[in-house]
């Protein structure tokens, strides 16, 4: 996570802007979400914003730009060319997500569209789902561009608030706490797996050594 946020870091503004924008783009126009979900080059970006590197308004119009656009191109792949492309060989082994999803849209309609896009499997599949099932355009539209902007200004926000928190954090306690912090989750694990060899070791009660003497004949 670090590599990616100071490779992402050491880029102008408008890069940072363009790669974000693909990445979004592609997760739901070409399924490289798989890959690289979009909500983790967003979160990212929303970070870079907290630093001040990028503007964080800017960000969260490319972000749901890409969103909105993405999503028109995946209902497009779908209504073109219909359940091949759920056989293709990325997809194949993903054939109970793809059910699931299938389901989620003959229940909820286009609502399946707008949930769809907070779900990272089904942010990538429900575009062409919605166009295989022939859903109407304008009604995918729409749920789609209300979903792009709660998803897209939601985790824009959500990037650049957790940065903002972090900074704050390490300027006024700086690194020593969170050292603390692992050597209390290290005893804690410690002391756990003593406990538990310790039960496992312990005599078991008369009733549970007849049982086993009674399984034994």
């Amino acid at each position: 996570m670090h590599a990616i946020t100071d490779w992402l870091g050491s880029l102008s503004g408008p890069v940072v802007y363009a790669v974000v924008f693909a990445l979004v783009f592609c997760e739901d126009a070409l399924f490289v979400g798989f890959v690289l979900p979009g909500e983790t080059a967003v979160v990212l970006a929303g970070v870079l914003a907290s630093q001040g590197k990028v503007s964080v308004w800017w960000l969260a119009s490319v972000v749901v730009l890409a969103a909105i656009a993405g999503d028109s191109v995946g209902y497009e792949v779908g209504h073109r060319f219909g359940l091949r492309i759920l056989t293709t060989s990325p997809l194949r082994g993903h054939q109970d997500r793809i059910a699931k999803a299938q389901d989620l849209i003959r229940r909820r309609g286009p609502e399946a569209v707008f949930l769809g896009r907070f779900i990272a499997f089904f942010r990538a599949m429900m575009p062409a789902l919605a166009g295989i099932s022939r859903m109407p355009y304008r009604r995918f539209l729409l749920f789609n561009a209300l979903g792009g902007l709660a998803w897209g200004i939601g985790y824009t926000l959500l990037g650049y608030f957790a940065g903002n928190a972090y900074s704050r954090i390490e300027a006024q306690v700086g690194h020593y706490v969170a050292v603390a912090v692992a050597a209390v989750v290290v005893i804690a694990l410690v002391a756990w797996h003593l406990r538990r060899r310790r039960r496992a070791r312990a005599p078991k009660p008369d009733g549970d050594a007849r049982d086993d003497a009674e399984s034994d004949l």
